[in-house]
């Protein structure tokens, strides 16, 4: 296909999305030759020693190649003031899908990683029931399931877009506390119908099983939605570091309030204004007052490939390609643009478009080696519309890192580097 035939659909170079399917992008593949095939196009093939000698048997559990070991998770720095606590993040540029692997799957920590033995471990309901119940891990095994794909993300993910400088970062540094998974699980309601809720009861308040005894308030009626207690991610019982031997699951809002190593739900007439949801994870504003239980995470796109810290290598077409989310629904559409927001174009989405769950999008790109900002915007199904960082800020404030969903750029110079920037 020449360049002729390429369908510009925005500025500085983006293509039509119909052009992926059929797409070469030029200069990524070397042509064979016979230099390379031999003059019979298959006669003296070099053979590699790996198709040559029978390689290791099959193991009891997988692990990845030991050609893929640089794709990590981000880990800050220990805190010798909060022993245990901290966040490692997601290498979103390297990943493709909507299902973050568990063990590149994002964690935070308030008090560290408790070794649970699960048959040690319980779950109390309690409070305004009119029978409290104790569960054990094997207890809950043993109740019919429910299977979902939802993305989980922090709520101070990306909050260094809140500075007044941009950071100097990567798709992975920035945006890493964001995963999708499948998760499996019992409905709460299910629980709490057994339990019995008293017509008093108003909220559940939700608490860990680690040394921070973390615990979140939650209404009742978010509760009895499509709240789970999830024991097992993308199939497996879930990691440790995940929750394990079981978690809640609160769908579309902030990670936080999907209280890891649940060992406790006690029903009430009010919240419980734990530590984490008073000292922590409100939204100050610029008139000093905080708001509370701010829960569902906004609209939101990132493109991660090309991204921050990346170097494009030479002029010809790119593939641009990122993950858009909601905590109120699926996303509808996403919009790239190349020239910093002036002009946009539909980008393809190659997720199913699930509730609360992490969608793939793609567009291809023709860098002519000029200067270019990269941008995505998404809309989700109930119309919301990623906002742009200035009306996030305008909004918002920037005393609170919380809950940043703005539209974010990446500059692309004619050398090919890629940084954060605000434009």
């Amino acid at each position: 296909m020449s360049k002729q035939e390429l369908e510009k659909v925005a500025g500085n170079g983006l293509i039509n999305r119909r052009h992926l399917l059929g797409l070469g992008l030029a200069g990524v593949g070397v042509a064979a030759s016979s230099t390379l095939l031999g003059a019979d196009a298959g006669m003296n093939l070099e053979i590699p020693s790996w198709s040559k000698q029978p390689g290791p048997g099959a193991s009891g559990y997988g692990s990845r190649s030991k050609f893929a070991n640089d794709m990590q998770r981000l880990s800050g720095n220990p805190n010798p003031l909060y022993p245990g606590g901290g966040a490692s993040r997601s290498p979103l540029h390297q990943l493709q899908g909507s299902i973050t692997p568990n063990s590149l799957h994002f964690e935070r920590h308030h008090a560290g990683i408790p070794d649970i033995d699960p048959s040690q471990h319980k779950l109390v309901i309690h409070g305004l029931v009119r029978q409290p119940l104790v569960f054990s891990y094997e207890d809950l095994l043993r109740y019919p399931m429910i299977s979902k794909i939802y993305f989980l993300e922090c709520s101070g993910n990306s909050g260094t877009l809140f500075g007044p400088n941009p950071a100097d970062g990567t798709a992975q540094s920035i945006h890493g506390l964001v995963s999708g998974a499948e998760w499996t699980g019992i409905p709460l309601s299910t629980l709490l119908d057994e339990a019995g809720v008293e017509p008093e009861a108003q909220w559940i308040n939700a608490v860990g099983a680690d040394a921070a005894s973390m615990g979140r308030s939650i209404p009742l009626n978010r509760a009895m939605d499509d709240v789970m207690i999830a024991l097992f991610q993308n199939g497996e019982p879930v990691r440790p570091e995940q929750g394990y031997p079981m978690r809640l699951f609160v769908p579309g809002c902030e990670g936080n309030i999907s209280v890891k190593w649940l060992t406790q739900i006690k029903l009430s007439t009010e919240p419980g204004h734990f530590r984490d949801e008073t000292s922590k994870y409100t939204d100050t504003r610029l008139d000093r007052k905080s708001l509370q239980f701010t829960y569902p995470m906004g609209t939101k796109s990132v493109i991660t490939s090309p991204s921050g810290k990346m170097k494009l290598e030479r002029q010809g077409v790119y593939q641009v390609s990122g993950i858009a989310w909601s905590g109120r629904g699926s996303i509808r559409r996403v919009e790239v643009s190349a020239d910093g927001g002036r002009s946009w174009a539909d980008a393809m989405i190659q997720s199913h478009q699930s509730e609360k769950a992490l969608a793939r999008f793609r567009i291809p790109w023709e860098w002519s080696g000029g200067n270019a900002i990269l941008q995505s915007r998404a809309t989700d199904s109930q119309g919301n519309v990623q906002p742009t960082r200035t009306s996030l800020v305008t909004e918002k404030g920037n005393i609170s890192t919380y809950h940043f969903h703005g539209i974010q750029s990446w500059a692309v110079n004619t050398a090919g580097d890629i940084a954060n920037v605000y434009a």
